[in-house]
């Protein structure tokens, strides 16, 4: 076995997309969203980033997910899913739903988890929301989902895991973590 000090599959940086690298640097809080679990629908998860509040009357959350992933098609066929925000000890977890780390039994199998009316929630979360989907439309190579939240829990306050430029960012004070 051999021991590199980058990604031995990374591609050299002259053939690396630039609007990759400029959405990287903006950096975000990861998501996970959850769905299924209910009847004969399969649970099903996926880590997101690219995602937003629209506040309203009636917030939604929008996200661009992938289209061919499984929660695309949970979420479909539910119209629910819980958005679980996720911390620094989530990391490896997120990685698993984002299929870029091995997960035996599945990912559902490293955490534990409630049920709730809009899929699996995380316990040990600083934040989920219970959204409703009302529409998809494809962007890109995704696939924009806008949802209405229609729960927000807000439990205990800690620093959100922060993707930037292909890595998950240490929070300030938690260099031994």
């Amino acid at each position: 076995m051999t021991i590199h000090t980058e990604h031995p599959f990374l591609e050299p940086e002259s053939e690396h997309d630039p609007e990759r690298r400029f959405r990287g640097r903006l950096g975000g809080s990861v998501a996970l969203f959850t769905a299924g679990g209910t009847g004969d629908v399969a649970r099903a998860g996926l880590t997101v980033s690219s995602l937003m509040i629209a506040r309203g009357e009636s917030s939604r959350v929008l996200a661009l997910i992938d289209p061919d992933a499984d929660l695309t098609a949970t979420l479909e066929a539910t119209g629910r899913a819980v958005v679980n925000l996720l911390a620094w000890q989530h990391r490896d977890l997120a990685d698993a739903f984002a299929g870029l780390a091995p997960a035996p039994g599945g990912p559902f199998r490293m955490a534990e988890w409630e049920d709730t009316g809009w899929g699996p929630c995380l316990v040990g979360v600083s934040a989920w929301a219970g959204v409703a989907l009302e529409s998809t439309a494809p962007v890109g190579w995704s696939s924009l989902v806008t949802c209405r939240i229609e729960r927000l829990a807000l439990l205990k306050d800690q620093p959100p895991l922060v993707h930037r430029r292909g890595r998950y960012q240490r929070p300030p004070g938690d260099e031994m973590a």
